[in-house]
Parts: C-alpha cells; structure tokens; sequence
C-alpha cells in the first residue's frame, strides 16, 4: 500500500530539484532536426546512385525507318531564275531632235509595219528643203545660163576660124575665141557639179524632214512609251529611246542565268519547265533553243545565258516576269528507283564504306547488306541499274536509338 506523501514534503522536493537551463531545451529539437536532414540526405544519395546503376542497365533499342523500293521516273533538272520576255524587242528612236508635236500610239497599241506613232515639229526641218530646193533652182539657172555662153563662144570661135583663113580677123582673135569656148565648157562642168552637191543638201535636207514622222519598222504591240506631248527630244551620241515594240507577243522567251557548274549538262533542245508568281499552280512548258557563249561574270561568279522559248497564245506570259526554271537534264521513265538517302545510311556499329553501293533491308529486325549498281540520281530518287531488289522490299533510310529496360531484375534497396 503506498504511502501517502504530505503536501509540503512535495513542495520541499520540487524546491530542491535543479532547473533545467533554457539554451539546452531549445538545442534538443535541432539536433533531431539534423539527425533527420542527413538521413534524408543519405536516402538521396543511394537512391541517385541506385537509379544510376539501373540506368545503366537498361538495354538501347534501335528502331529503324524503312521506305519501299518502288518504280517511276527519274529526272534530273538544273534550276535557273530567268525573266520572260519577248521574242524580239524594236528600240524605236529618233534621228533629229525637235519637239514632239503629235502622239499616235500608247501602250498596248497594235502597229504596223511604216504607220506613223509620233511626229516631231517639222517646221525647222521644212524651212532647210525649202532652202536647199531654192538653191538648186538657183545652180540648174546658172547652169541654163552659161550653155547659152557656151553656145555664143562656140559660134564666135567658129566665125573666127572662117574669117582668119582670109586674114579679115588676126591670129590673136581666133585665140580669144577658142580660149572663151574653153572657159564656157569648163563653166558647164562646174555648174553641174554644182547642181549634184545642191541636189545632196536637198536630199539630205529632206531625210531630216521624213524623220520627223516616228514610224513603226514592224508590226507588234507597243510595250513601252516613253514620250509625251510637247516633250523636247534631243538627237546625240545615244539615241532616245521612244518606243518599244515586241514584235509577237504570242511568242515569248525566258532568259535565265546557269551557273558554269550547271551550263554542261544543258543542250539545245532539252524541255524546260517554269512557274511565275502570277500563275503559281500553272507548269509552263518551254524548249531550250540557244545556249549562249558569251560569260556573264558577277562579283566573280560566271554564269551563262540559256534561252528557253515558249508558247503564249493566250497571251498569259507578260514581258519582265520572273520565272522560276527547271531544265530537264536527264530522265529516266518506269525505272525501279530507291530514295537516295538509302545509298547514304550505315548502321550503327560500321565504319568504313565500301567502294561499291549497297543497301540495307530490314530482315528479322536486323539489317542486311545488298550490293547494287546505282544509275541515275536527281537527290530524291536512284535508279537502281542491277542488285537482288524487286518493287515492294522495304530498304533502311535512317535508324534512330530509343531507351528501354533491360531483360534483368530491378535492383532493390
């Protein structure tokens, strides 16, 4: 039985029991605390080297990307920018130079051959015919003139004559005589020199007149007008240009600029196809009718002219487009072909190439070597000339590594 304990024996107990200090109670949580922070530490640590050797472990899987061997046309092609422009352009200028009094053509106008687009002043021009015709009337007068001379000179010559062979007249006249019928013949000869050179002003005097009418020298469409009304045109060194008139705009060409790298495969002949930016679903067809020899050389690049005609009887083409060009260089139809990123991939695990081409096919996951003969290559699609191949077989392209877990147990912890 226990024994019951007076209240003040517990109170004289309680008074003599040490305190506890304050910084002590307040040390204990801490210290669990970090007891408990190293543990979770620790816990990281096997964990991340845990998870690092099962990581390890895990076996990579290799899929790999296949394409079917298929058949149909190989082409090869040299891509080109060009500009579409006519056939063949007249520069229509001017040979005098005066003020434009009249304009008879604008763009798009259909001429002909010798009608009349625009006429300079012709009042200048008017007045030097006038001129020149003055002066030749003039020398064809003198001329009308001194045969009269000459025929009085001749009768006085040959009265002379008669009379000194009876001495009535002396020697020293018969002389005078002939000497005046000389200078009478001369005179003739210099007046019709003279009429030649005024008849030349005159002509030259009227040529200058008829160019004052700005004649087209073909038929065709007037692409370009480059006068007004009362504009003063000048005649120099370089003649203005007025008009521009394309011949036959039904006809059309494209002008494109190959690089010397490219110029060798392209012949005169080949097909060319091209798009403009007017019509970005329609394929034109043209043919290659010149190669040109002259170099165009460019912040030292050296391109060549190749000239592709085409077809616009609907006039769809218009001069000065930008057209996107492809020559067709070779071309193979119904071949049995295979992408050429084929003939570039080897699996992982092999590093030399040999000197022939082959392919891999996928067989029971695993690829297998073939040896081919690769023919003609357009850096989407080879022809494939001779290998054990046939239309369906599925060919390696390109392989790619994927993580996945390995035929072992999980390590435990």
């Amino acid at each position: 039985m226990t024994k019951p304990v007076a209240p003040d024996a517990f109170r004289a107990e309680a008074t003599t029991r040490a305190p506890v200090p304050l910084a002590e109670t307040i040390a204990k949580p801490r210290k669990r605390r970090r007891a408990w922070v190293v543990l979770a530490l620790a816990a990281l640590v096997v964990l991340g080297v845990g998870g690092a050797w099962w990581l390890s472990s895990v076996a990579p899987t290799i899929h790999y990307t296949t394409a079917p061997v298929t058949r149909g046309d190989v082409t090869r092609v040299v891509t080109a920018t060009g500009t579409v422009n006519p056939v063949l352009t007249i520069i229509v200028g001017t040979a005098v130079s005066g003020v434009i009094q009249d304009v008879n053509c604008d763009f798009n106008t259909q001429v002909k051959n010798g009608q009349v687009c625009a006429k300079i002043d012709p009042r200048p021009f008017q007045s030097a015919v006038d001129q020149a015709v003055a002066n030749l009337g003039e020398a064809n007068a003198q001329l009308e003139k001194d045969k009269a001379t000459l025929e009085y000179a001749r009768i006085t010559y040959d009265r002379n004559v008669r009379l000194g062979k009876t001495d009535a007249v002396s020697k020293d006249a018969v002389d005078n005589a002939k000497s005046a019928m000389d200078q009478a013949v001369a005179q003739i000869g210099i007046d019709e020199a003279t009429i030649k050179q005024r008849q030349a002003v005159l002509d030259a005097a009227q040529v200058n007149l008829d160019y004052t009418d700005i004649i087209s020298p073909v038929d065709g469409t007037v692409v370009s007008r480059n006068i007004t009304i009362g504009q003063t045109v000048a005649a120099s060194f370089q003649t203005p240009t007025l008009f521009l008139i394309a011949t036959d705009l039904t006809q059309m060409q494209v002008d494109t600029n190959v690089s010397e790298s490219d110029i060798g495969g392209i012949h005169q002949g080949a097909k060319a196809l091209f798009t403009v930016d007017a019509f970005p679903k329609r394929m034109f067809e043209g043919t290659v009718s010149q190669v040109r020899q002259s170099p165009q050389t460019v912040q030292n690049v050296v391109t060549y002219d190749v000239v592709v005609s085409v077809d616009n009887t609907d006039l769809a083409l218009k001069p000065g487009m930008t057209a996107a060009t492809r020559v067709i260089v070779d071309q193979r139809h119904a071949v049995l072909r295979v992408p050429s990123q084929a003939l570039r991939y080897t699996p992982s695990g092999i590093t030399a190439r040999t000197e022939t081409s082959r392919l891999f096919v996928l067989h029971d996951g695993s690829p297998v070597a073939v040896p081919v003969m690769a023919g003609l290559d357009d850096d989407s699609f080879t022809v494939v000339l001779s290998g054990d191949l046939k239309e369906g077989d599925r060919i390696i392209v390109s392989e790619r590594q994927n993580g996945g877990r390995a035929a072992i147990p999980a390590p435990r912890f």
